[in-house]
């Protein structure tokens, strides 16, 4: 793995412009434009908090952004099941999206829990 493998901020842009690009690959359809632009909102929140996070004035606002960041993946990760299942797209070709979108959800899932932890303990 390669350090921009371990920033986050890299690596949350370099998914939302991985959704974007997926935004801009799907069919004209009225279903792949409605799913289409909830995972585009979805996706590209993902950094958008992470930032916002990161900038965080204190534990509280920081696994506040994070958990904002968690829900974004776990919406982004239900519009891309719903592109798989409608047939919309293959779940070959977005089987890589959906497992990084589970990656960062672990990641996130683990910052958060391990952030947490860090706090009880200073009481």
């Amino acid at each position: 793995m390669t350090n921009d493998q371990f920033d986050l901020k890299t690596r949350t842009k370099s998914f939302a412009l991985r959704v974007i690009q997926l935004f801009g690959a799907l069919p004209k359809s009225p279903a792949a434009k409605v799913l289409g632009t909830q995972v585009l909102r979805s996706g590209t929140s993902v950094g958008a908090n992470y930032h916002e996070a990161d900038s965080a004035r204190s534990r509280a606002e920081f696994i506040a952004k994070m958990g904002d960041s968690l829900k974004e993946l776990s919406e982004t990760a239900y519009w891309l099941e719903l592109l798989i299942e409608s047939k919309i797209v293959s779940s070959k070709k977005l089987a890589p999206l959906l497992d990084e979108t589970r990656e960062l959800k672990a990641i996130f899932a683990t910052i958060i829990r391990k952030t947490r932890d860090r706090g009880e303990s200073d009481n």
